[in-house]
């Protein structure tokens, strides 16, 4: 059952634009919101998305009615990445969603998809599913945490469904610029020899960002899941395995010299998900589109 109409946030950011696509691409009525107007406006989506420009940080009241009374949202707005230690994801990003989301509820929006973030598990190693309990050490993921259990509580008493996506790694064309893949491939592009990186020996979960928005657009049409689902791969992928993956479809070489920055020590040193949920929610959404 496709939605009426769906309300995507953050959908000028990097992930926002490939969800936009998807929509467009089954189909679906898209109203896409960002802070500017101009890069609004440039996005190569069709003219039939309706592009209106909102800063979270703005007065929310009769948000639900601005928009055109969406049936379903796909909140990915979230400013202060990729540092994920700083604490204006607590003090600012967590208040101005908290604000506009409850606007969005109570007002009558009937069906919301939130993305979170697998720092919510925390320091935890290992395979990690939906049932294991969040931890989150860093602001952004304790933020994310929050948010979910407030809206969580709110949405108990009422008519609305909650989804939450819990994502992990993606790259993919476009990435902020101090992303590992963005600098990898702007080394590429400069004609480098080297790339210095970490040890590279970390395991981690990754997908490309165009898996990431089909993900999201399978979920808010599955009809009836509600709660909390990681969005991987359900590899184990030791990162300079990646790496060397990503060169081998450019048919690139670059000597890697690994070892010149440390570890994070904000993120677990191995760790990845558990996708057989969202295995199995793709499953059905293809299956109930094909009757």
């Amino acid at each position: 059952m496709k939605p009426a109409r769906v309300l995507v946030t953050g959908a000028t950011g990097f992930l926002g634009n490939h969800v936009v696509n998807e929509l467009v691409k089954r189909r679906i009525p898209v109203v896409a919101t960002g802070r500017d107007q101009a890069k609004l406006d440039s996005a190569g989506w069709p003219d039939l998305v309706e592009r209106v420009s909102f800063d979270l940080a703005d007065s929310h009241q009769g948000v639900f009615e601005s928009f055109g009374q969406p049936s379903h949202c796909i909140h990915l707005a979230w400013s202060g990445l990729p540092n994920y230690n700083s604490e204006t994801h607590m003090t600012e990003c967590l208040p101005q969603s908290r604000s506009f989301l409850f606007d969005m509820i109570n007002g009558g929006l009937q069906h919301l998809l939130v993305t979170g973030t697998c720092f919510e598990y925390g320091m935890q190693e290992g395979e990690l599913d939906e049932s294991t309990e969040p931890k989150p050490s860093n602001p952004y993921g304790k933020a994310k945490d929050r948010l979910r259990q407030e809206l969580e509580t709110l949405v108990s008493g009422k008519p609305a469904r909650l989804q939450w996506a819990r994502i992990f790694y993606m790259y993919g064309a476009g990435q902020g610029e101090k992303s590992l893949f963005a600098q990898l491939q702007k080394a590429l592009d400069d004609g480098e020899t080297t790339f210095d990186m970490s040890g590279g020996q970390q395991i981690r979960d990754f997908l490309p960002v165009e898996e990431i928005a089909e993900a999201l657009a399978d979920i808010i049409c599955h009809p009836t899941h509600s709660g909390v689902v990681n969005v991987c791969s359900g590899r184990s992928l030791v990162l300079q395995s990646l790496v060397q993956e990503y060169l081998q479809k450019r048919n690139a070489s670059i000597k890697l010299n690994l070892g010149v920055y440390p570890y994070p020590d904000w993120e677990p040193f191995r760790f990845w998900g558990n996708a057989e949920l969202l295995t199995s929610i793709r499953k059905e959404v293809r299956e109930l589109s094909s009757l």
